[in-house]
């Protein structure tokens, strides 16, 4: 259910090729920062956002996702997941397609929400994992 094959496929290859990363800095030690190169190898544009709003891999960075001033296709969240359910609220509010919760971040209401919200969501798993697959 959360990590339904035929969405993530879909969320991979149908939902765009810009993704915000929330979590990812220049920390290179933090499991969002070789995610995000992996997803870049792909194809994908990745959208640093954190509040210190780095340039992560040549991207600027935003403080927030309502900072962002361009559209969004997917959310990949790398925060706890006491926060992740408000991010994956700040994603509907902002109009993107698809929401993914990475490996350890579980939010069952959050997920309830979202997919009520008509986007597509995958959770406790990992793209940069899933996208060599395909």
């Amino acid at each position: 259910m959360y990590g339904d094959p035929a969405t993530i496929r879909k969320i991979l290859t149908e939902h765009g090729d810009t993704w915000a990363v929330v979590g990812l800095s220049n920390n290179s030690d933090r499991a969002a920062y070789g995610v995000a190169r992996v997803l870049q190898r792909f194809g994908k544009r990745v959208v640093p956002v954190h509040p210190k709003a780095e340039t992560v891999h040549g991207e600027p960075g935003y403080p927030s996702l309502e900072a962002i001033p361009f559209p969004v296709d997917v959310v990949d969240v790398f925060v706890n997941s006491a926060l992740a359910g408000q991010v994956a609220d700040e994603a509907v509010a902002a109009g993107a397609g698809a929401v993914w919760f990475q490996l350890g971040v579980t939010d069952p209401e959050a997920f309830e929400r979202t997919v009520a919200a008509g986007l597509d969501m995958v959770m406790d798993r990992c793209p940069a994992i899933e996208i060599p697959a395909l």
